[in-house]
């Protein structure tokens, strides 16, 4: 793939790039936010750090998000859950604290690029996440070959992850997409929906809750 870095400490950058390549990756690399804005046409997955020089990284996202959804997997030294939380909903695919094992770091990349091209591929509107299979248009749900059945609210609720497979989607986003508004929304109902749907679907790790945050369904 062809894999944007970016990144300005030169140590780190080097690092990276001879084991992207030695990986089967293309590797490129900027150093600033604004060669980003630019370089980002040509990557396939972009890995960008939050401390540049010209501008932060997360306003480097903002901007790219606007344009482009290129996967990118945010890779920085700040690991605290409010920063982790502001990238995650400002559109991260994934986040990495630095330092980071290289094989983790690889298979994250290739998760990434493999759920979003599986975003881009996916015509029929049938999502599979495991042995769990999830029509959107017909709204039925079968899992290791059995059809279950959910209440229309619960259906709503997984349709809005499934549309988004491995993507974690905010609480807020959740309640606005299924009851129309996020504020008038009780929270605890979406609580309630999210047990009964863990229950029904009976597969523990499938749905994913992202601590103050949200939920991701599937890896």
């Amino acid at each position: 793939m062809r894999v944007l870095l970016v990144e300005d400490d030169d140590g780190v950058a080097d690092a990276l790039v001879e084991a992207l390549r030695a990986n089967g990756h293309r590797p490129s690399r900027v150093r600033r936010g604004a060669d980003a804005l630019i370089a980002h046409r040509d990557a396939d997955v972009v890995l960008l750090d939050l401390g540049l020089p010209d501008q932060d990284g997360l306003e480097v996202l903002r901007k790219l998000r606007k344009i482009d959804p290129v996967p990118v997997l945010v890779l920085t030294a700040r690991g605290d859950e409010r920063t982790v939380v502001r990238g995650l909903r400002l559109g991260a695919d994934d986040y990495l604290v630095k330092p980071v094992r290289l094989a983790e770091l690889l298979a994250r990349i290739d998760a990434v690029a493999r759920r979003s091209a599986a975003r881009s591929q996916e015509p029929d509107d049938v999502v599979r996440v495991s042995d769990v299979e999830i029509d959107l248009q017909s709204r039925q749900v079968v899992v290791g070959g059995r059809e279950i059945s959910l209440t229309t609210k619960e259906f709503d609720v997984l349709a809005v992850l499934a549309r988004r497979p491995g993507t974690a989607v905010s609480r807020q986003q959740l309640m606005d997409e299924v009851w129309g508004n996020a504020f008038v929304a009780v929270s605890r109902t979406l609580d309630v929906h999210l047990t009964q749907l863990r229950a029904k679907l009976d597969r523990p790790g499938l749905l994913h809750t992202i601590r103050g945050f949200g939920y991701r369904l599937g890896e």
